[in-house]
């Protein structure tokens, strides 16, 4: 395997991974929290409740766009401030997300990864790459070098 099919397998793979790890916490504050104790709760943190609704729709739709490979660098840039959100809320349970609570370590993680990803963008294994060619990360890195 040469080593543009192995960045675009490891976008392929990053961007799975952090998709259903979206879609697993917008249901979860659907489905289990509620839409109206998630809005409690991002009241109780001095937030506006209204932007409970706008984390969970997101979280949602964000998932589904990095799950297909649909404009992957935006989606993932653009959920980076959910997840220093997410480092904030935790930040003062310490550093295991196994505290109570949960620590800030595995939402630091996340933004990471969501940064990673943006900047791989799409890759080749990706709904935009088959219908657009270019957006692949090796052809790209192929027209850079």
């Amino acid at each position: 395997m040469n080593d543009d099919r192995r960045i675009d397998l490891a976008a392929l793979l990053l961007r799975t991974g952090l998709g259903a790890m979206f879609i697993a916490h917008a249901l979860l504050k659907v489905l289990v929290f509620t839409p109206a104790g998630t809005v409690q709760f991002f009241e109780s943190l001095g937030l506006p409740g209204v932007l409970a609704y706008a984390t969970i729709a997101a979280e949602l739709g964000g998932g589904a766009m990095l799950i297909l490979g649909l404009y992957t660098r935006a989606v993932a840039f653009a959920l980076v401030p959910v997840l220093i959100g997410a480092t904030w809320v935790h930040f003062g349970n310490g550093w295991l997300f196994t505290a109570p609570k949960g620590g800030w370590e595995y939402p630091a993680f996340l933004t990471l990864a969501a940064v990673v990803a943006g900047l791989l963008g799409n890759g080749r294994y990706s709904i935009r790459a088959a219908r657009v060619p270019s957006h692949g990360v090796g052809p790209r890195l192929q027209r850079a070098a």
